[in-house]
């Protein structure tokens, strides 16, 4: 029988690890976007699918993720 793994699984499987990687690391925004979100933050609040659709390659959970973790004033 042959090989269950197709080329679309395989790139699946890619990205997966990819994500998953730059979840470990810690997800680096550039100083535009940093501005970006913090002006659009001012302007919509946490709707971070708003924020998101402004920057392209970037989900609402990334987004987020990283206001909390940079943002965050619970104390």
């Amino acid at each position: 029988m042959a090989d269950s793994t197709s080329p679309c699984c395989d790139a699946l499987d890619k990205s997966q690890e990819m994500e998953r990687q730059k979840q470990e690391k810690g997800i680096k925004f550039s100083d535009d976007e940093e501005s970006l979100i913090i002006r659009m933050y001012k302007l919509v609040g946490e709707r971070w699918h708003l924020i998101a659709g402004r920057i392209p390659g970037r989900t609402a959970q990334e987004i987020e993720k990283y206001w909390n973790s940079r943002y965050s004033t619970s104390e």
